[in-house]
């Protein structure tokens, strides 16, 4: 059931100022795209085959974390949620669907446009902006109670002053997700080299290797931002069931969950 029968379809709010962590090139490299959002087959296949399994692990994780009832339709309900760099909504959707007040935002209006066009016939009340975590806090946005930074770190161009604002937008015993890709070889040969260049999943520098985060940096930016990191998996592609699952193999894709004293 969505939250209400009408979508925000106002044009996308802008913020004045853009911010220090967005890198400009990031942004275009995906709004030249953005029409392919919800196109399962298109240059967005890899997210949609990973959607189900970080969708499962943030509600999991939101249940627990608020001592929420996972038996309703609507576990999430009550619950203030912020998607950054939501992209054309794969996982803002679902959360609204979950119950959650679901703000979305991305530096990209293509995406956004992109976002809107499809949550309105849906009927999802999803407050979709385009803007930054700066531009939230400059425009004193009050504070959620999930931060949701999925596959967005390795495109910034300031992880750490990214984290912060971030986490200067989670209430005090809110919780954050993140999830990124790790800098190893094998991240290198498979995230990179064999997702872009052989098995062509992704278009060719969907993904800068230098920008990949090692849990490490992660977890140091996040502590220092005041998060503290409550728990930590790996996610890994089976391509013999073609599907993602959680893992303890961190050296590929991984997922944080932090927690705000």
């Amino acid at each position: 059931m969505a939250q209400s029968e009408t979508t925000r379809a106002a044009p996308p709010k802008t913020s004045a100022n853009r911010g220090a962590t967005i890198d400009p090139e990031e942004v275009e490299k995906f709004s030249a795209i953005a029409d392919e959002w919800w196109d399962p087959f298109g240059k967005f296949k890899p997210l949609h085959k990973f959607n189900p399994v970080r969708l499962a692990y943030i509600r999991d994780k939101a249940i627990a974390h608020f001592k929420l009832d996972a038996e309703t339709r609507q576990p999430l309900a009550g619950l203030r949620l912020l998607d950054v760099g939501c992209g054309g909504g794969l996982v803002a959707e679902p959360m609204s669907r979950l119950g959650a007040s679901v703000t979305a935002i991305d530096a990209s209006e293509r995406n956004i446009k992109t976002a809107l066009a499809h949550a309105e016939p849906l009927g999802l009340d999803i407050d979709y902006r385009a803007t930054t975590v700066e531009g939230l806090i400059a425009a004193h946005e009050p504070p959620f109670d999930i931060v949701l930074n999925m596959e967005v770190v390795e495109h910034v161009a300031d992880i750490n002053l990214f984290l912060k604002s971030s986490a200067d937008l989670v209430k005090p015993g809110g919780m954050m997700v993140m999830a990124t890709l790790n800098r190893t070889l094998k991240s290198l040969a498979l995230a990179k080299i064999g997702a872009e260049y052989i098995l062509r999943w992704l278009p060719a520098g969907t993904h800068d290797f230098e920008k990949f985060v090692k849990p490490d940096e992660a977890r140091a930016a996040l502590e220092n931002a005041g998060m503290k990191v409550s728990e930590e998996t790996g996610v890994f592609y089976n391509p013999l069931a073609d599907k993602w699952a959680l893992s303890t193999d961190m050296d590929v894709n991984y997922m944080l969950v932090t927690v705000k004293s």
